[in-house]
């Protein structure tokens, strides 16, 4: 597989299941793993925010990771984070540990590189001192992740990436089809790709030449976006109204998330719980957020059947 096929498609950002006493569901996480494969993904994004990352101890971030790669292993390719630290020097311990679970990319943090009141300036003085600090042969990738606070990439960011030759990734949650469409102009050429994280932009993505999705919503219907990444050219009607309604399903997201997608995973059997570290359930049980996802699944499973999945 080339790089330009391999980190091309649909990469959902995993879930950590919990059981009742907080602790990696590890019987649950495997059948995670599975429920992606069968739904046809291309790769895996392990240890990220929907994974919790900055409530699992580093021991359980990297244990975390191996379990994804052995298991996901000569099915599809796995990138992961798990890069919460402060310092620098934090930061490259933590992802060397990263590195060193046979990942095939690291992914950094965008926030993590600099503070929301320090300039470009900062954030690519740091970000050059991190990947000059990863082994040569350790691809990275970088992730516009909105906790604690939402760094975007710069154009400038963007195209040093892209002619470093070290970046393969760019989880992009810019929800803008400009940006996407400027950012495409910079990597254009290079191996660095960028999935769009934003549902309502996905088709119009695509059709810019975006190379996937990596986002939240492929913890309730992968299948879909992997049938409109794989199909939206040859049958566009299709592809229009099924965006169409990943576009109004991607609200669903608001509901109380990850709690709304742990309890799905709890509906179809694949967990044992919807327990999370970094929410309270309660508000998702004691008011419409349940049943509103519980409707947006059913509408889901009609358009599947007009799809033939």
């Amino acid at each position: 597989m080339t790089t330009k096929d391999k980190y091309a498609g649909v990469w959902p950002v995993m879930l950590t299941p919990f059981d009742d006493r907080r602790e990696i569901d590890w019987a649950s996480l495997e059948k995670l793993i599975d429920w992606y494969i069968a739904a046809g993904v291309h790769g895996l994004f392990a240890a990220c925010q929907s994974s919790e990352m900055f409530f699992l101890s580093d021991a359980e971030t990297v244990r975390l990771v191996r379990f994804v790669k052995e298991k996901a292993a000569g099915r599809v390719p796995v990138v992961a984070s798990g890069h919460t630290a402060t310092a620098l020097s934090q930061q490259i311990d933590q992802l060397h540990a990263i590195a060193e679970c046979g990942v095939d990319s690291v992914i950094l943090i965008s926030n993590r590189l600099a503070t929301p009141a320090e300039g470009d300036d900062v954030f690519l003085r740091n970000i050059k001192e991190l990947t000059a600090q990863m082994p040569k042969d350790v691809t990275l990738g970088i992730y516009e992740c909105p906790h604690p606070y939402k760094r975007l990439l710069s154009d400038a960011t963007v195209k040093w990436c892209a002619e470093s030759g070290r970046y393969t990734f760019i989880k992009d949650t810019c929800c803008s089809i400009e940006t996407i469409k400027r950012r495409l102009a910079l990597v254009k050429g290079s191996q660095l790709h960028i999935a769009n994280a934003n549902g309502q932009t996905f088709l119009a993505s695509l059709k810019a030449g975006c190379h996937g999705y990596s986002g939240v919503m492929a913890n309730f219907h992968p299948e879909l976006y992997v049938w409109l990444y794989e199909n939206w050219k040859t049958s566009p009607e299709k592809a229009e109204k099924l965006s169409n309604y990943l576009s109004v399903a991607a609200l669903g997201e608001s509901l109380t998330y990850p709690v709304c997608a742990k309890d799905y995973q709890v509906s179809i059997g694949n967990f044992a719980t919807a327990l999370c570290r970094t929410r309270d359930p309660g508000a998702y049980y004691s008011t419409h957020e349940q049943s509103t996802i519980q409707q947006m699944v059913a509408l889901g499973q009609e358009i599947k059947k007009d799809l033939g999945l």
